[in-house]
């Protein structure tokens, strides 16, 4: 099994665009077994997917150490993809960790779900907090959605910096350009400062992700934006098969 993080220090970027089209791709095109695992307090991934969370139990409840997350798993429409959501709960996470003094909690659980899935993705909350750091200690790989500016290597070395500061090791990271217009003289610029880093195009399809509940790949499959997704995916693979 492997596990992959969609982490950016702020909102905005796609991060949770790039998690949901990540997972399909992953269980569509690699065919693996693959767990969306939502860690943002907004649910993003479970409304683009159709999927709200059961009242009955909260996202938090999976880190008690009497529970199991398989009661809180989701089947989406996909096969091969399943969603852990999230809800508002998640906010306490921290304090819960600290109660139940686990700084590895999330790196167990994760460990006891490698029998049921091949790749693991993460939609990190917005923000390093306990959550997230338990992710980048778990994690292969962790992508970073970047908007075409200037600042994109500023924000980058921020992120870097961040994910380093988890732990005494990290993870690879793959900074990837979001919402890229190559018609723009600054999005140019941005590009031609960073000409190695993977590109998802701005493009309405990526949009309509939110209109539609669905991966782009799955109404849009032959949209450039599709293609995108793809092809980071399959940089992706590489990059784990590589190791």
């Amino acid at each position: 099994m492997a596990s992959i993080a969609v982490y950016s220090v702020k909102g905005g970027v796609g991060k949770t665009t790039f998690a949901v089209n990540l997972a399909w791709c992953a269980a569509s095109i690699s065919r693996r077994e693959t767990l969306l695992w939502d860690l943002d307090a907004s649910n993003g991934s479970g409304f683009l997917m159709g999927i709200d969370p059961k009242k009955k139990r909260n996202a938090e409840s999976v880190f008690d150490l009497d529970r199991t997350p398989r009661k809180l798993i989701r089947k989406t429409d996909y096969p091969n993809l399943h969603l852990l959501p999230a809800d508002e709960s998640i906010r306490s996470l921290d304090r819960q960790f600290s109660r139940i003094g686990k700084r590895k909690r999330l790196a167990k659980i994760a460990a006891g779900l490698r029998k049921d899935y091949d790749r693991i993705i993460f939609d990190c909350p917005p923000v390093l907090n306990e959550v997230s750091a338990q992710v980048m200690r778990v994690a292969d790989l962790v992508i970073v959605p970047l908007p075409p500016s200037p600042l994109s290597t500023r924000a980058l070395k921020q992120v870097v910096e961040e994910v380093k500061g988890s732990g005494k090791s990290h993870p690879p990271i793959l900074p990837v350009m979001s919402m890229i217009d190559m018609r723009r003289n600054l999005h140019k610029d941005a590009r031609a400062a960073n000409p190695k880093w993977p590109v998802i195009p701005l493009a309405s399809a990526v949009e309509q992700c939110a209109v539609e509940q669905k991966p782009v790949g799955v109404f849009a499959p032959r949209s450039p934006a599709a293609r995108a997704f793809a092809q980071l995916w399959t940089a992706i693979e590489r990059k784990l098969a590589k190791g």
